[in-house]
């Protein structure tokens, strides 16, 4: 690579916005210059950053002027509504890691580990899935190409920071601010708004998006996704039925070889992937293996990542490294 990108972080100041400048440090992301946006509340903010001090300016019209190559958002969907297409115009590359673009047909939703292909067709805009979506797929990918996925049942046990500071609070206060009912001692099977059908929006956002991800309309998902008193990494019960037959050591050795997994499967001596060990890492946890004695070809496992790193802000600098090795960087 020779061109260093200049980057912009919209969101700067939020959960993950600041988790982007731990993960751009961690990863020795290369770049030139720095911007920093945010909402008019947190302008004029100063932040520390690999031995130099930024100041957070105020998102507006004319941010993406100049000068910019890649801008990581995270600060809403009705924000990356306006702005995304403002700055895809002047040909910066967003990655969005709100649900603004996840389901637009000409946006590419990309997980580098499972589908980084679908980067090359992008036209400004890359989607950045939903959390609990990201890790799910990662376990996914190699059991679909080699089993062929034909349902799929999702039940999440969701962690309070995906709820930002708000839900962050909530936990650490016992007050019910992000949530109709307190999150202390209690778990709550309602993450989003209720839809017509019964289900919640962020259900949905892993059932249209999981399809999305992994090429395949066909696939038959439900969800059912929970919050839970649980300040960081988001946990998943996961059921599959397969088209084709398997052993259950093969599939324990396909997901140790597979890229960004960690196998944490040997319940005779309590190993199994945790919450508490994922927070701060960027791996998916996999483990609790074992067949669906109830119905032909069926596997349940349980998977666990960071939704913050992993299921956010590291999954979109993932995606800016896959740019890096494109032509306008070379």
């Amino acid at each position: 690579m020779n061109k260093k990108p200049n980057i912009a972080i919209v969101g700067a100041t939020g959960v993950v916005g600041t988790t982007f400048l731990k993960v751009l440090e961690e990863r020795d992301f290369p770049f030139d210059q720095l911007t920093l946006l945010a909402s008019s509340r947190s302008a004029g903010k100063t932040v520390d950053f690999k031995g130099a001090t930024y100041q957070v300016e105020e998102l507006n019209d004319h941010s993406f002027d100049e000068g910019i190559d890649i801008a990581l958002f995270s600060a809403g969907g009705s924000t990356s509504e306006k702005y995304a297409p403002i700055a895809a115009a002047h040909g910066v590359v967003v990655i969005d890691n709100s649900s603004a673009w996840r389901m637009d047909p000409s946006v590419p939703l990309v997980v580098p580990e499972v589908n980084p292909q679908d980067i090359l067709w992008n036209h400004g805009i890359i989607a950045n899935p939903n959390c609990s979506t990201i890790q799910a797929v990662v376990a996914l990918k190699p059991l679909h190409d080699k089993y062929k996925i034909k349902r799929i049942v999702y039940s999440t046990y969701q962690a309070v920071s995906g709820s930002g500071i708000k839900g962050i609070n909530d936990l650490k206060n016992g007050t019910s601010i992000a949530y109709p009912h307190p999150i202390v001692n209690n778990c709550i099977p309602h993450i989003d708004v209720f839809m017509e059908n019964g289900y919640t929006k962020e259900e949905m956002k892993m059932i249209h998006e999981t399809r999305k991800i992994l090429g395949d309309p066909s696939i038959a998902i439900t969800a059912t996704t929970v919050r839970v008193p649980v300040f960081d990494s988001h946990s998943e019960s996961i059921n599959l039925e397969f088209e084709r037959p398997f052993e259950i050591e093969d599939v324990k050795k396909l997901l140790a070889v597979s890229p960004g997994i960690v196998l944490r499967d040997d319940p005779a001596n309590n190993v199994y992937p945790l919450a508490s060990e994922a927070a701060g890492t960027d791996p998916v946890y996999v483990g609790r293996i074992r067949r669906d004695e109830s119905v032909a070809n069926g596997l349940n496992m349980w998977v666990v990542a960071d939704n913050i790193r992993k299921g956010a802000a590291t999954n979109a600098i993932q995606i800016a490294e896959e740019l890096l090795k494109g032509e306008k960087f070379q």
